[in-house]
């Protein structure tokens, strides 16, 4: 269903550029010379759907760069996330690692320190 909705829209947009190219494919001078509208020193001549196609492509590029580097702040906070949880599971499973006698168990018997040993017998 997916892949049928993708077609139902992705196949109009590729009629669209197909005419596109068709309709636009006499070449034109893309001038980079703002200086020298005669004979411009940084000037070339691509069918004007190339120019248009390259166009498109750079605006996709330079807003991807763009999305990227403004998430920075959710990659560094997921990246230290993930080093916490993954530091807490280790010490979950080291803690449960040990015997029953060490945490206190129902088995084990706790044993009294000194200090509170002579206090309660005051």
């Amino acid at each position: 269903m997916r892949s049928f909705i993708k077609g139902i829209i992705l196949l109009p947009i590729a009629v669209i550029v197909v005419l596109l190219a068709v309709a636009n494919r006499e070449p034109v001078r893309l001038s980079f010379d703002p200086f020298s509208a005669s004979a411009p020193e940084f000037s070339v001549t691509l069918p004007l759907f190339a120019i248009l196609f390259a166009a498109v492509a750079l605006g996709v590029v330079i807003g991807g760069i763009g999305a990227w580097l403004s998430q920075a702040d959710n990659r560094r906070a997921r990246r230290q996330s993930t080093r916490e949880l993954n530091r807490l599971r280790s010490e979950t499973e080291r803690m449960r690692s040990y015997p029953a006698a060490r945490q206190g168990g129902a088995g084990a018997s706790t044993p009294v320190l000194p200090a509170l040993a002579s206090r309660s017998s005051i």
